[in-house]
């Protein structure tokens, strides 16, 4: 076992580094469409609602997919899977260059979410197979910049290209960043084999697996913390945009702008993460970072004036990976033995939560307003820290070393 990302070999060093140029396009296909919605809906003529369906349809195809990718790589390897994965996501990002209809288009961002949705698990379960469970919350911690730095230039890839060049441009660069990564990516696949498949295997089961995997209670313990948190969390701040309108009357540039500071909050945690680790541990993190998560919802919601709710908007996203990149590292050691499914597994209960809880406070903010609801994400994230951080000092660290679900399930 390496003593860390810096330590690792060669071709794992090489493999990392094509794993996070492929997290940060991932990370940008999650965003980038958002600017592209009133263009689509002008050249096609059809209202803003309908031209947002190729969010909706990119995302819906993104969670879903995690249910096999995390499988499927467990027995193909996770370099191979992710490989693959970038190739049909090249495919799409291509097509829909050429995409003559909105329909058309829609169906086209289903097949990349379908591709980009299979890589930052198996991303991060291929770092978790090579760097010590002491050492991986800092691995990952610094991984997860990439994704952030996708996530933050998204918006700004798709702004400055729709306006200057054509939205079609948008996915002709992506397809050529998914298509280039691809190839050596592939190569690394066949030079350093990490597929697990156990002796005697039954075949590819993953719902069996998924059952196995649930039938162990500290697994269910991470999977329905990262659930509500996705909840609160997301379902409070995709409503923070809207909060700004109603409030403060902002223009809806500088709310993006505002609302960005969640991307730097994070990218400031990935520089900060080694001092924290140290400093704070796995308990002291999870707890400070509901604690900081409280903190700025209330500061959101309380400040007078637009520029007073800014730093709270980058806290956000500081507070957000204390807690989540603690709750990443657990879950990259809930089954060794299968822990492409396992991460796939941790990412598909964040998106169920993530989508549940955008529902639910939609629904929530039309009754009781949007105060009530921003107080009680922040006061609800602050309670599970302390929930999760009692279940940690329960559990040995680090967690099921030496009892994993069955690998042959």
């Amino acid at each position: 076992m390496h003593d860390g990302m810096s330590a690792a070999s060669p071709p794992v060093s090489r493999a990392t580094a094509l794993l996070a140029i492929a997290a940060f396009a991932s990370g940008s296909n999650l965003r980038v469409a958002d600017p592209l919605i009133p263009k689509l809906s002008h050249d096609f003529a059809v209202p803003v609602g309908a031209a947002a369906y190729i969010v909706a349809a990119f995302t819906l195809a993104y969670g879903a997919v995690q249910l096999i990718s995390g499988p499927l790589a467990d027995r193909a390897g996770k370099l191979r899977t992710v490989g693959i994965a970038l190739l049909i996501a090249a495919a799409g990002s291509f097509a829909c260059f050429f995409a003559p209809s909105l329909p058309l288009l829609i169906a086209l961002r289903f097949v990349t979410g379908i591709g980009a949705g299979g890589i930052i698990p198996l991303a991060l379960a291929f770092v978790a197979d090579n760097v010590p469970y002491e050492k991986r919350q800092l691995a990952f911690g610094r991984f997860m910049g990439a994704v952030l730095l996708g996530q933050a230039f998204g918006p700004l890839i798709g702004g400055v290209l729709s306006e200057h060049f054509s939205w079609r441009a948008v996915f002709l660069l992506l397809g050529t960043i998914f298509l280039a990564v691809s190839v050596p990516l592939l190569r690394e696949g066949r030079t350093h084999p990490d597929a697990t498949r156990p002796p005697h295997d039954s075949g590819f089961k993953p719902f069996a697996r998924y059952r196995a995997l649930l039938s162990n209670p500290w697994v269910r313990v991470i999977v329905s913390t990262v659930a509500i948190e996705g909840f609160l969390f997301y379902g409070g701040l995709a409503y923070l945009g809207a909060y700004l309108k109603q409030r403060f009357d902002l223009g809806y540039g500088a709310i993006g702008l505002i609302v960005s500071g969640f991307s730097l909050g994070g990218l400031l945690y990935s520089i900060s993460v080694h001092a924290l680790v140290r400093r704070l541990g796995e308990k002291g993190l999870v707890r400070g970072g509901g604690s900081v998560l409280l903190i700025c919802f209330l500061g959101i919601v309380a400040a007078p004036t637009w520029w007073a709710s800014v730093p709270f908007f980058v806290g956000i996203g500081f507070g957000f990976y204390m807690f989540h990149n603690t709750l990443q590292t657990r879950a990259s050691e809930m089954a060794p033995h299968t822990r492409g499914s396992a991460v796939s597994l941790f990412a598909f209960c964040l998106f169920v939560g993530q989508a549940a809880g955008v529902a639910a406070f939609g629904g929530g903010i039309s009754l009781v307003g949007y105060v009530p609801m921003l107080v009680g994400a922040g006061a609800g994230l602050a309670l599970l820290g302390h929930w999760f951080r009692q279940r940690l000092a329960r559990h040995r660290t680090p967690p099921l070393r030496t009892s994993s679900v069955n690998p042959r399930a």
